[in-house]
């Protein structure tokens, strides 16, 4: 560091950024931070205690947030008119950018609004090029939101619908992420192992019918544990075949 210490400590000594110092903590305090270090994130004041102070971890939400941001020109006001026919087979074909396929059997019996929700989203491109954003060996792999981050949707909500008659209790079952009871929006899950601990808390929609050696190979990541890991594996796109009674 190139300092001038005479000129530092002279500046310092004759008052000549007092002024400045003094108008910018009146704004501090105008603001409501309590002190230094301090910051506003989403309008709201975070104090200092439990800020992060690694770079990674602040790059990781900051670009979270733009891409979260992003996702408002592609919302949808409602969830879509019911559409599909309860009677009919529904087969998703999901392509993976790394090579290969797997195929989901959808269950609309089961779940009619999220099959019918997951059926235009998928139509209307939504999941093309989204990444398996949290993938736990043994346990999950979760994908649908656009933004990787893991909070975007597409603006609307359904309820869960809970068959009683389903259960996490194998690898392959396909169930619909929430943040509490009837907040399903786009993400989706797929169970890479028995997760029968899921079961009543999420709605089952669908089961792996092939390719779930390439589910299984999908590459880990735990955003809780490295926010600032590789994006995850990309969906190319997903195709519904209706094959009528």
């Amino acid at each position: 560091m190139n300092l001038d210490a005479a000129q530092f400590t002279a500046e310092l000594d004759g008052d000549v950024h007092a002024a400045y110092v003094a108008a910018s903590e009146q704004e501090a305090v105008n603001l409501g931070l309590p002190g230094t270090p301090a910051a506003i994130i989403n309008g709201e004041v975070a104090a200092s205690q439990g800020l992060p102070r690694d770079y990674a971890i602040w790059d990781s939400f900051v670009s979270s947030q733009i891409a979260v941001a992003a996702l408002q020109e592609r919302q949808y006001d409602a969830p879509p008119q019911m559409s599909i026919n309860l009677e009919a087979q529904y087969l998703a074909t999901v392509e993976m950018e790394t090579g290969g396929s797997f195929v989901i059997e959808l269950l609309p019996k089961s779940a009619p609004q999220t099959v019918n929700s997951f059926v235009f989203l998928a139509q209307n491109g939504w999941f093309d090029g989204v990444s398996f954003h949290r993938v736990l060996p043994g346990f999950v792999a979760q994908t649908g939101d656009p933004s990787g981050t893991g909070q975007g949707g597409p603006g609307y909500t359904i309820p869960n619908e809970v068959d009683s008659n389903l259960s996490h209790s194998e690898p392959g079952i396909v169930a619909m992420a929430n943040a509490g009871p009837d907040t399903n929006g786009s993400q989706w899950y797929i169970t890479l192992a028995d997760a029968r601990q899921l079961d009543g808390g999420y709605t089952i929609f669908g089961r792996v019918i092939s390719g779930m050696d390439i589910v299984q190979a999908i590459t880990p990541r735990d955003p809780a544990t490295n926010p600032s890991a590789p994006t995850g594996d990309l969906i190319r796109q997903i195709t519904v075949e209706v094959i009528e009674p």
